[in-house]
Order: structure tokens, then sequence, then C-alpha cells
């Protein structure tokens, strides 16, 4: 067993045996509990002189948790405008999103953070990660998200920055139909020269026509577990497999003038049904969403030379990408006043159609090339979820199950390599890459767990609620691979390489004497690997009033995981053996919130927690990421890493949902995992390590406030304004001293001078020193308008160490400024609202670079463009 005890044991023994005195004290003093929102009474029984009620402005969920969390509302979702999950959680304070999916709390990746839908956990469909990356959730559905920055027992060990808890639409108590549609262009995209290809016939929905199915021929070359190549199948075989794979509408790439304008649709619907036994109620949603996205992006590489950095590659990126999101929510609540059941089906639908041509001086290819590439990536989830709540009395036991399903399908990425000679491109198919890749990932996760909670009347604690539970989450993972290209016997006629790419594929050219098809998917576990982790939890939780106005929350996770991950060799029975993690952990943790003054409290927290490695960190297998054009190869030797986290908070509270806290907060990180950059023989290739340790400290403000001003102005005085902003500073650096040792994948797992891959004292990877938002903004009274001005900053941050002592990868995502408007109005009686939203106003580009002797290197640059959209929404 990993014992990760004695450091926090003693703490929070500690602040038990400080504050027994007190619970001793009021035993002796109050010969009945004293509630906690009560100060004084009066002496005369019956005649009451005066209660102050403390709390009374403190949200709900704040006041129901110990912990420190923060949330976002249906009226933050609405007022900010937000598409998706992943943007909206960009507004609180000490989280930023990265590459627009995947959420950095405090600082810290994705890696350590969870998320759940209505507390249950979830897969996710990139090769990457194994958290879900939440642009997959678009906001229509949701109620709102509580983020939870303190640990507590009740939730999955595997905790670090936060855990955030996606919450879908509830039942009505009201019935409600509604509407709405919206518009939008992109300044960078819209209606201007851009990249596509033809696909298929269904591609604006989202959906594949059969056109990238693997052919039928592939098919049964691959169930007979042999290599496609010229060992294993005659030349007639492969003359007919060559021939059956899509070429024009794969294979060309088509330049347009008018890339279309953005459009969503979306509804939604419930009604709750009343008897007298208790109540039935139902609510559905769907929606559509279509938008385009072009880049002109800058792609460098550098060499370090002579202290400092040499362009070794210089390339221009030009690509369109279409995005199709399809998603429906449907939820039934039977309600029997003490016990109530809940079913939930979500369906989310994510596709990524994408065209690109990369051109430039290639030190590696002594050439100038150009790459055609064009992609097919659909990403889809399903998860249904049932829960139940009971009440006994004092007693409650609360259940859940979930099962979910993800699903990441690449078919037909294909990529052909040119040569520029005199200004003529030439494809040589014995020398030039090409390939055309399916690949694929499914990943399912069964989960049950139960709380039990108990109300205990005591003489001693008041209002003493004792909690105990069971967790159980079962994960899978296949992925594979499958890559082909064409090559010759010889070097083909210059006419021959010049041909346009649907002549060059053409089933006249392939055959003897012409294309011959070769498998060139890697073996040995290359191009495969499946993946699980199961684990068993309990715990056990007291929470109750110790002193009037003090509140403690103590308790203690057991938590036993698995984790296997193996690579599969497509083409030999014998397989390479498997990587396992198996450990357990006692992870305690304890929060004391002290409701000093009216309105205002202090809260302590301090607990223990782990992070595992990723599936895809662990594996073998090469993958070729299509956001940073980039080559992953996991690591099997990585091991969990084991975290000891200390919070503190300040809250006051103005009226509900009005608010100013500050905070501070401590985390030691033994063995976090980091990324490293290699050189290879085709380019940089980013692997991963567990460095010897790292260490994070911050602290983090937020105010929040509406005002309604008498300047004796009518229009002025007729708005609730709004200010709203809050800000994180952190700092984590990574530590390595002489005699410390990793374990990279390059010396096989046997140990090597952490100095030699890490830096001590260098930046953790994902963390931002600086983290701001502000919003400003105005409603009407009555309600019919509504504007914000939102601004989001978040400083540099590195992406990946540098290889051979090269500079770290560094991103700057830089302020973002969007402005939101909403107008609504009454027609025949319905609701109407009129939306305008824009988005990124200073036109900030994306910008990853490498600095080392006054050289820079633009290792990913290209601007995001300015968005406007309007919108138009109907209630009845």
């Amino acid at each position: 067993m990993t014992k990760l005890l004695r450091p926090l044991t003693g703490l929070l023994l500690c602040t038990s045996a400080l504050l027994a005195p007190g619970m001793v004290r009021a035993q002796a003093t109050t010969s009945a509990p004293v509630p906690a929102a009560s100060t004084s009474v009066a002496q005369d029984p019956g005649v009451v002189d005066e209660v102050v009620v403390l709390g009374k402005y403190i949200p709900e969920v704040m006041r129901e948790t110990s912990e420190v969390t923060a949330i976002v509302s249906t009226e933050d979702l609405v007022r900010q405008g937000d598409d998706t999950a992943a943007q909206a959680l960009t507004r609180i304070t000490g989280l930023s999103v990265v590459s627009g999916r995947f959420v950095y709390v405090r600082g810290l990746g994705e890696r350590y953070s969870s998320a759940l839908l209505n507390g249950s956990p979830l897969p996710s469909p990139e090769p990457l990660q194994r958290v879900v990356p939440l642009d997959l959730f678009p906001s229509n559905i949701l109620k709102g998200v509580i983020v939870q920055k303190t640990y507590s027992p009740n939730y999955p060990g595997e905790f670090g920055g936060g855990l955030i808890d996606l919450q879908t639409l509830d039942v009505p108590d009201k019935p409600f139909l509604s509407m709405g549609v919206s518009l939008g262009v992109n300044d960078a995209t819209s209606l201007k020269r851009g990249l596509t290809y033809y696909g298929g016939d269904y591609d604006r929905f989202g959906v594949d026509d059969g056109t990238r199915e693997l052919p039928l021929l592939i098919r049964r070359g691959i169930e007979s577990g042999k290599r496609i190549d010229q060992s294993n199948f005659n030349s007639a075989t492969l003359t007919a497999m060559g021939r059956s794979f899509q070429n024009a509408s794969i294979n060309l790439l088509q330049s347009t003038d008018e890339i279309p304008i953005n459009g969503s649709l979306d509804i939604a619907a419930g009604r709750s049904f009343n008897f007298d036994w208790g109540a039935i109620g139902v609510v559905a949603v769907a929606g559509y969403d279509n938008s385009w996205s072009t880049r002109e992006a800058v792609q460098q590489e550098g060499v370090v030379s002579l202290a400092t950095l040499s362009v070794l590659e210089d390339l221009v990126s030009n690509s369109t990408q279409n995005d199709v999101v399809l998603n429906a929510l449907t939820s039934l609540t039977l309600d029997l006043d003490a016990h109530k059941f809940k079913w939930t089906n979500l369906y989310v639908r994510n596709t990524t159609k994408e065209t690109r041509s990369v051109e430039g001086v290639s030190s590696r290819a002594s050439n100038y090339i150009r790459d055609d590439y064009t992609a097919w990536y659909q990403r889809e989830l399903i998860d249904t979820q049932l829960t139940g709540e009971h009440e006994f009395g004092d007693l409650e036991i609360d259940w859940r199950g979930s099962y979910a399903r993800t699903e990441r399908d690449a078919p037909y990425e294909r990529q052909v390599r040119y040569r520029r000679v005199a200004g003529v491109f030439y494809h040589n198919s014995q020398s030039d890459a090409n390939f055309i890749r399916f690949s694929e990932v499914e990943d399912t996760v069964a989960s049950f767990g139960v709380d039990v909670r108990y109300r205990l009347e005591n003489p001693t604690i008041n209002d003493l609620t004792l909690a105990a539970g069971y967790a159980w989450y079962d994960n899978q993972r296949f992925s594979d691979s499958r890559v082909f290209r064409f090559t010759t016997d010889g070097t083909p006629s210059l006419a021959f390489q010049r041909q346009r790419v649907d002549f060059l594929f053409s089933d006249f050219n392939i055959g003897p004497g012409g294309l011959i098809l070769r498998e060139v998917t890697g073996s040995d576990g290359a191009a495969a690997y499946e993946a699980s982790l199961q684990t068993h939890a309990v715990y056990v939780q007291a929470d109750g009033d110790i002193l009037p106005l003090v509140r403690a929350s103590i308790g203690a996770r057991y938590e036993s995981g698995e984790q296997e991950v193996g690579a599969v060799d497509l083409f030999s029975a014998t397989q390479p053996a498997s990587r396992q993690l198996k450990n357990d952990y006692l992870l305690p943790a304890g929060t004391i919130t002290w409701n000093f003054a009216e309105d205002q409290q202090l809260r302590f927290g301090a607990s223990m927690t782990i992070a595992r490695p990723q599936f895809r960190e662990q594996a073998p297998q090469l993958y070729l990421d299509p956001e940073s054009d980039r080559t992953f190869v996991g690591n099997p030797f990585l091991v969990d890493s084991e975290l000891i986290n200390l919070d503190a908070r300040y809250e006051r509270y103005f009226d509900r949902g009005q608010f100013l806290t500050l905070g501070g907060f401590y985390k030691d990180i033994d063995r976090p995992i980091e990324s490293v950059v290699n050189e290879s023989g085709s380019g940089l290739q980013q692997s991963y390590l567990n460095a010897p340790r790292a260490v994070l400290y911050g602290v983090e403000a937020e105010f929040k406030k509406y005002f309604e001003p008498t300047f004796g102005i009518a229009w002025v005085d007729a708005q609730r304004w709004l200010v709203s902003a809050n800000y994180t500073y952190s700092k984590a650096d990574v530590r390595a001293k002489a005699g410390d040792v990793v374990f990279p994948r390059t010396t096989l797992g046997r140990a090597a001078p952490a100095q030699n891959f890490v830096v001590d004292g260098s930046r953790l990877q994902g963390q931002s020193e600086h983290l701001a938002n502000v919003q400003f903004g105005f409603e009407s009274l009555e309600g019919g308008t509504q504007a914000t001005v939102l601004v989001t900053y978040a400083s540099e941050r590195t992406t990946a160490r540098g290889a051979g002592g090269a500079p770290d990868f560094i991103q700057e995502p830089g302020v973002l400024v969007d402005f939101t408007f909403r107008q609504g109005f009454d027609v025949l009686d319905r609701r109407l609202t009129v939306g305008f939203e824009a988005r990124n106003l200073l036109g900030t580009e994306f910008k990853e670079f490498q600095q080392l002797g006054g050289a820079r290197i633009d290792l990913n640059r290209y601007e995001l463009g300015r968005s406007y959209s309007v919108s138009l929404s109907a209630r009845f």
C-alpha cells in the first residue's frame, strides 16, 4: 500500500487537538445544539429579542459544501453567451483553456483535473488524453457547472487542480418550448479564400455517406492477419486493393473564394405531470452547429547553434477546418416526494473536416516542399445515467449508475508530399512521403456509486452528518492505426511525377510497372494499444459545527486502482508484455469553515491526492497530432504522481450571487509527469517522463457586484450594472537536484540524471503565472436588455520541454476581449430575444515559439480572427 499519510495526518490531528477544548467548552455551556445561523436569543422564554442570521446571502451550493468551489450558473451561461462548457469555464478564477478543449485549473494541466457529468465520470475520445475535452458539451444542455478546487473524499482520488461537475438541465416546474437560431462570421475566414475537398454528399451535416469506409478488399486483407505488401499478396490482389481506395473525392484539394458563414439551431422542451402520488417530468434538447475556420500559419523549427537559434524548417501552413456538432439530451424524472429517480441520456457528435497545404524550405528534406493533407475526425459520445435519491427521516441514500462510450474515428487521413523544382511541383512515390491512414479510438466507462448520509443528533457537535460511500469505476480503451502508401519499383518519369494528384493515383497508374500498394503500419506494438483502469473506493466523512459558527469536515478515502497499458502487435500472435500500475492509497482530507461575521467566512483545507498517467502517455505507439503537427510516443515507465494540497480562502457575500473572495493555495507534487521533446529522424518527437518534484503556490481574488445607481440620469438609473473581476497569480517550479534521476523512454527504463532532461526551477508545463477576467455590463431592471464586455487574459505558459539544451516551447495566449448583447421583446404574447456577440475584438493571434540569444522561432503562429454573430430565440 502506498501511504501518503504522514505530513497531512499530522496537520489534521493538530487541528483537531486545537479545536477540542472549544468543543468541550461548547458542550459544558450548552444543553442543546446551537443553531449555526443564530447568535443570540432572549432570556425570557417565548420572547425573542434578536436573531442575527449569518450566511443568509451565501449561495446554497456554497452553504451546502465545506469546500472551496466556483459556480457557473444558468444566468452566467446566458450573459456570457459561450457556446461550450470549455468556453464558459475560462471566466472562472484560476481556470484557463488550452486548444479550446482542455481546462487547466490553477495552472495544472488537464491530467490534474477530472470532469464529471451529473456526478458520474466520462470517457474521452482523444488519443492523447484520458480526460474528456469540454468543447464536446454545448452550453444549451447545461443548467450550470460546479468547479471544486479543494478535495473531499466522496470524489475520485485523481484530483490535483480541481474537479469539474457539469450539471445538465432539470425538469422544469412549468411547461416550456424554446427555439433558437444564430448566424455568424469570422473576418479571417467567412466569405474569404480557403481550402476544401469534396469528401461525401452529407459532409455539411457532419455525417459521412460511406465514402470514407475502409474498402472491403482492405478489410479482408487485414482480417488475414498479414501485412498488406508484396511478400504476402500477389500483384493482382495488390492492384485491386490499391484501386479500391477513394481517389479524387479525398485526394484533390480545391480552393474556394467563399468559405460559408457559421450557423446553429437548437430546440428544447420540458414539462412536468403532477399526480396524487407524485410527479413525472421530461425534458429534451437538440442542437446543430456548423462553423468554419481558416488559418494561415507560420510553422518553423529551430536548432541551437552558437548559443542562439537557427531556422531548420521554415514553412507556411494554409488550412481550412469545418466543424459540425450534433447534440441531443433527454431526461426523465420520477418524483415520489421522499424518493426521486432520474434517467438522463446524452448524445454528442463532433465532426471535423480539415484541408491543409504546407509548403516552404525544409533542411531535413533538402528541398522546397509542399505537403497536401485531407482529414476527417469524428468524435462521438453516448452516455446514459440512472440516479436515485432517497430520504428516510435523518437517513439519506443516493446512488448513481452510468455507462458511457466515446469513439474517435479518423478514416482517410491523406498526405502527399511534393518537391519544387524550377517552379514546378513533383511527387516521386519512390522517395517522397505519401500515406493513407485509418485510425480509431474506442473508450468506455462504466461506473457505480452509493453515498449514505445520516444526521446524528448529539449534544456535542451541532448538525453532525456522518457519511460513507462506495464507488466503482471501469475504463477500457482500444486504439489502432493502419497506414498505407503507394510506391514504385523504380524512379518514375518527370511527366509521371507532375501529374495532378487525382490523375497520379488513378486506376490507370496503379498496377505492375506503376504504383504499388504497401502497408507501412508499425509493428511490434507501435500501431495499436489496449488499456484499462479499474478502481474500487470507499470513504468515510464527518461534517458538523464543532463550535458555534465553526464547521468542520474531515474524512478519508481508500482507493485501490489497477491500470494496465499494453501494446498490440497487429502482425503477430505473440504480444509484447503490458505495463501495469497497481497501487492502493489512503487519501485524507479536511476543511474548516469559520462563519465569523455576518455574511463572511474563512475556509481552510488540506488533502492528499494522486494523478495517474494517461493511457496514451504510457503507450509506445507513435501518433501524429494534427493540432500541433507533432509526433508523440508514450513512455511505459511512467508512475503515479502524488500531491499534497493546502488551501485557504476568505469570502464575503454582499447579496445572493454577489461576493468578494481572497484565497491562497499550495501544492507539492511528487513525480509530476512532464513532456519532453526529442530529435527523431523525421523531425521532433514528443514523449513523457516523471520529473522528480514540482511545487505550485499562488493567490487568487474574485469580486462580483451589481449596482443600481441614482445619478439622476434616466437611462443609467434604469439599469442594473455588473462589475465582475478575478485574478490568479501562481508560481510553479519543477525541482531537479543533483543526484535526482528520471526514467525516460529512450533509456528503456534505466535511471538517467534528471538534470539531463529537466532544468531545475523551470516552469511547470501548462502553468500561466497570471490569469485574469473582467466583466462589465448592465441589464435593465425589467430584464429586457443585457450587455456585457468580457476580458480574459492568460500570461505565457510552457507547452513542452526543448530537446538537447534547446529552450522550452512557449505559448502566449494574450488578451481576448468579447462583447455580448441581448434584447427581449414580446410578439403576440410570446417572448423573443435578439442577441449579438463579438469575439476577440483585439484580433489576438495564436503564438507558440522558442527564444534564445535574441533569436525567436515561431513554432506555430496564426490569426484567430474576429467573430461576430446574431441570434434569435423564442420561448413558449
